[in-house]
């Protein structure tokens, strides 16, 4: 089975193309786009981890973080398994960061979606 995003909070944003793109997001990270365009995600998990949390937070102006996306906003979806999340979308062509980041809040990868928006990827602490 593919790997597939666990959730988020909420993100709305504009596309040139949104048909593509919400194939795009559905083919290679698993969201369940609905037939009107959009996806809701309803989750709840009380297990080893704890509750499951999305997380907001504000960055100055001219951060780098969202690089080399040059769009206002970056996307956080949380994964059961950061490596076979990357894997696979190396296999579908998509434009993987190298970098992994491991630390006391979970590791994090990033890839780049067709349309140059950034997102990050978040295997929660075990």
């Amino acid at each position: 089975m593919a790997e597939r995003v666990r959730g988020i909070g909420g993100i709305f944003f504009k596309a040139r193309d949104p048909k593509a793109l919400a194939a795009w997001y559905r083919d290679h990270l698993g969201v369940p786009v609905a037939e009107w365009g959009g996806a809701k995600f309803v989750w709840r998990e009380h297990d080893a981890r704890g509750d499951a949390s999305t997380a907001w937070s504000l960055f100055p102006i001219d951060t780098k973080y969202f690089a080399p996306s040059e769009a206002p906003f970056m996307i956080n979806f949380r994964v059961d398994d950061l490596d076979a999340m990357l894997a696979q979308l190396r296999r579908a062509g998509a434009q993987v960061d190298e970098h992994v980041e491991d630390g006391e809040f979970g590791r994090f990868g990033w890839v780049v979606d067709p349309e140059g928006n950034k997102i990050e990827l978040w295997q929660p602490p075990a």
